[in-house]
């Protein structure tokens, strides 16, 4: 059993622990949000990306399958989102000041993983690589969405709490502006990969 564990285990970590758009995100809104302002968004990374494996798996998959072009816009959807939020992060001044952005709520958190490229290369990794050809979609696509809840969310959590933690070494304003401005940079990077595949 462990053995037929440990390998999705192992894939879960590894990819919910690098970084990310949804771990920059995430930092990001733990530093000028906090803990429990920050929560919504959060959860909403947490159940949404198991609700994506679980659509995907049970056939979801089939339609973009048969349908490319619909797959195709919503990556450069995603990426075009992905962009918009590395211009609004970077020009996050301070907590509390006007012109700063509001956390993510829950649903904007989790309808943002069906934009997120990483997260459709995680999926349907997952689903491809964890999956038994003839087997039960619902216990394959579970067992990989229970994981991600389990090991992905810990993972997360580190992140959040890492921005958190950079309240103290980032309250002056220009210090804060320039960790924004390189969270912004950081996103922005990450998408150059999905725009070169």
């Amino acid at each position: 059993m462990l053995e037929a564990v440990l390998p999705l285990v192992l894939f879960v970590f590894s990819t919910s622990i690098t970084p990310g758009p949804n771990n920059m995100m995430i930092m990001a809104s733990g530093l000028n949000h906090g803990v429990l302002r920050s929560l919504p968004h959060f959860m909403g990374i947490c159940l949404g990306f198991p609700a994506m494996i679980m659509a995907i798996g049970l056939g979801l998959g089939a339609v973009f399958e048969q349908f490319p072009l619909l797959h195709e816009l919503i990556r450069w959807a995603g990426i075009a989102y992905l962009l918009y939020l590395a211009w609004v992060i970077a020009g996050t001044r301070a907590v509390d000041q006007k012109e700063n952005h509001s956390p993510f709520t829950f649903w904007q958190a989790a309808a943002f993983q069906w934009v997120n490229p990483k997260g459709w290369v995680m999926a349907v990794g997952a689903l491809a690589a964890f999956s038994t050809p003839g087997g039960s979609a619902w216990l394959d696509a579970g067992q990989i969405a229970l994981t991600f809840i389990f090991i992905g969310g810990p993972c997360i959590t580190i992140w959040m709490l890492f921005g958190v933690g950079m309240q103290r070494l980032l309250s002056d304003p220009v210090q804060l502006r320039r960790f924004n401005i390189a969270m912004g940079v950081l996103l922005v990077a990450s998408v150059i990969p999905m725009i070169l595949d």
